[in-house]
């Protein structure tokens, strides 16, 4: 394990993402805007992991699937694969991505040895089992705006202002004098974090909208 923490991870997936008519996951490529580049994911879960990753995790660098832990238990040897190692600002992440639905023992017994090593490792573990269908949507709005956006109206320095009164989102979009844009340019902002709201609840014109940092 001690090995483990200063082993390069970040290349190829220890097992080859596949495809056939028959399976239940969709293997895909996901872009993220932090790292410039195509991430492996087996899901469309794991894809919602790294877009949400993107958008909220100080994101600087991840590698799918990256080393298969073999451990013994109870029953015999075992093998796992974690699904993500995440590199934040603020340290290592170590993810596994499993439906609660689908969870069984033997992935209880496989989540535990992973754990371990992530402690041993100096990283931190979870465990992602679902999500709550409105932050689910709030993402992927907020996500359709995230690639270069040009301001040619000029409604992003007025949009930043405004929401320091505290305003709405539907106020905000009133205020920039052409609210469809406005509306595009307040989902930019939002990805960009420059503007923020609470995702615990549902996105719409209510809701609340802060001022944030630049990032």
């Amino acid at each position: 394990m001690r090995d483990l923490k200063g082993a390069v991870v970040v290349g190829r997936p220890m097992r080859r993402f596949s495809w056939r008519r028959d399976q239940r996951h969709r293997p895909n490529l996901q872009a993220l805007v932090s790292t410039g580049r195509l991430h492996g994911a087996e899901s469309l879960e794991e894809a919602r992991v790294l877009l949400a990753l993107d958008f909220a995790g100080d994101l600087v660098e991840v590698a799918s699937q990256p080393f298969r832990l073999r451990f013994e238990s109870e029953t015999g040897r075992r093998s796992h694969i974690p699904d993500f190692l995440v590199l934040t600002r603020s340290g290592w992440w170590l993810i596994d991505v499993r439906p609660a639905a689908l969870v069984r023992e033997a992935d209880l017994v496989a989540f535990a040895a992973t754990a371990e090593v992530a402690l041993a490792c100096g990283w931190r573990y979870t465990v992602v089992g679902g999500w709550q269908e409105h932050a689910l949507a709030a993402l992927d709005a907020f996500s359709s705006r995230r690639r270069p956006l040009s301001d040619p109206l000029e409604l992003r320095p007025g949009l930043l202002v405004a929401a320091r009164d505290g305003l709405t989102f539907g106020e905000l979009a009133a205020v920039g004098g052409c609210e469809p844009v406005a509306r595009a340019q307040l989902l930019h902002l939002l990805w960009g974090r420059s503007l923020g709201v609470d995702l615990r609840r549902p996105l719409t014109d209510r809701s609340p909208v802060r001022a944030g940092a630049d990032r």
